[in-house]
Parts: C-alpha cells; sequence; structure tokens
C-alpha cells in the first residue's frame, strides 16, 4: 500500500534505505525545499524524460509496497519527476577540519592574488555549476526556488574571484548548525576547494559547526571530509531549527586560507 506524508516533517527518514530514494515529491518550492533540507534531506530532480521514467520503472514496486514514500499533497502530479535523498553515512566536513593541500596552499603563499566572498553572485555561482553537467539537475525550476531561498536569507554562496573574473564557487542551504553544500565548481585549478575552505571559515565564525557534501567523494576527502552515520547528522541538525550569527561578508584575500595541512 502507498505510504504518504502530508510533510517532510512527517518522514522518519531514519528508517529509510541508506544508499536509494528516502522519498518521492514533485513539491520543489522554496517552502517545500527548506523543510526538506531541515528533514535532512536533498533533492535530485529528473534531468529528462528517460530519467523520469527510469525512476517510476525502479522505484514503482517499491512506492507502491510502501516502502518509500510520497510526501506532499494527495495526488502529486508527477511524483517520479523528483527522487529524494538522504544517504547513511552523511559525508561532512567539520568546520575545525576543513584544510587545503599543502601544494594548493603553497600555491597562495607564493603568488596566486585570488580573493573570496560570500553571496556577490549566487545565482552565478549556481548557473555555473549547472554548467553542462550530465544528468543536469539543476533544473530551471530548481534554480527558481534556490534563488529565492537566498533572497530570504537560506541559501548561501561563496565566490573565488581572480583580478574580477568568477573562477570558483559553491551554494547550497544553512540550516542552524550546518551547512548543506549542494554544488561546486572551478574554473581554475584548485579553485572549488577554496571556495569550500573559505565557506568553513565564515561557517565557523558564525557558529556553524558542518558542512555537508551530501555525496562522497575523493574531492570531499581531500579537504578533510569524513563519513557520519545518519543519525548523528540529523540529530546535529534538530539541535536548533534557526541559524544563529551571520557569516562575515567581507572580501577577504584567500591567501589567509594557506595554513598548514598537517603531517602527511
Amino acid at each position: 500500500m502507498v505510504s504518504r506524508c502530508p510533510g517532510w516533517a512527517a518522514l522518519d527518514v531514519l528508517e529509510a534505505a541508506p544508499d536509494g530514494p528516502v522519498a518521492f515529491s514533485a513539491d520543489l518550492s522554496p517552502a517545500g525545499l527548506l523543510a526538506a533540507y531541515r528533514a535532512g534531506v536533498y533533492p535530485f530532480p529528473a534531468s529528462d524524460e528517460y530519467t523520469r521514467a527510469l525512476n517510476e520503472v525502479v522505484f514503482a514496486d517499491q512506492v507502491q509496497e510502501g516502502r518509500i514514500p510520497l510526501v506532499g499533497e494527495e495526488e502529486p502530479a508527477d511524483p517520479f519527476a523528483v527522487s529524494w535523498w538522504s544517504p547513511d553515512p552523511r559525508p561532512v566536513l567539520p568546520v575545525s577540519a576543513a584544510h587545503l593541500s599543502r601544494s594548493l596552499a603553497r600555491r597562495l603563499r607564493n603568488g596566486l592574488s585570488w580573493s573570496t566572498s560570500l553571496n556577490q553572485g549566487f545565482e552565478q555561482v549556481v548557473r555555473a555549476c549547472r554548467g553542462d553537467r550530465v544528468p543536469l539537475w539543476l533544473t530551471e525550476e530548481l534554480i527558481a526556488s534556490l534563488v529565492r531561498l537566498h533572497e530570504l536569507g537560506h541559501a548561501h554562496s561563496v565566490e573565488v574571484w581572480d583580478d574580477g573574473n568568477l573562477v570558483g564557487g559553491v551554494f547550497g542551504l544553512r540550516v542552524g548548525p550546518v551547512f548543506s553544500m549542494d554544488s561546486m565548481f572551478f574554473r581554475r585549478p584548485g579553485a572549488s576547494k577554496v571556495a569550500v575552505s573559505d565557506l568553513a571559515a565564515r561557517f565557523a565564525q558564525a557558529g556553524g559547526e558542518l558542512l555537508d557534501a551530501q555525496r562522497d567523494s575523493p574531492h570531499v576527502r581531500d579537504l578533510g571530509g569524513i563519513l557520519m552515520p545518519r543519525e548523528q547528522y540529523v540529530r546535529r541538525l534538530r539541535r536548533t531549527a534557526h541559524d544563529s550569527l551571520p557569516m562575515p561578508a567581507a572580501t577577504l584575500p584567500a591567501r589567509r586560507l594557506a595554513k598548514p595541512a598537517g603531517p602527511p
């Protein structure tokens, strides 16, 4: 029997499978998106009709059996258009442990004149992250909701600049002590890593604790990422429902991030 949740707060994400979608919902509205992140869930919209149909073929039985619930209104227009994920374990970067590699720190000390900023080009960063990536999960509908959440103060970006040119960045949503990073990009080697390191520094100053990488990768591990059990991650999210201090907004030299990475 199909399981339906009226909203994300009613979803028991801790009972969901560790390595597949935890729900389906077509709701990508700003309010729905924010509620999902507060529940420890992030979206992966289907990039085309083939991907949407594949979701239905692969997961329809689990939806019919109630193992993957539908979230939202009683009769969603097309729930298989957006899958929602909450992997267990969750890749995170404690802000105190985020660091640059020795080689990148050396490059910053020895001549890279990059600077970093906060929220100076949010949509620029989002669209640069979208680029020509496949699958194209950053749909126009999702981008519109992210931009609105940015206007409301929930979504943020860090930009990396080289002589006025945007060369890297990262963006995501802040939920209390956690910043969930949706995506990052670079146009110069190392620029996305500088963006994440800068975000960690600014978020730490604002009382933040964790950067959520959503998906594990060697890139995340290189920056100091670790795997955290989903139950522990969700407990961190629930510690507070509101943001605390604002992140420092000044444009700053990236060179300040070039601290030693510790023993090899």
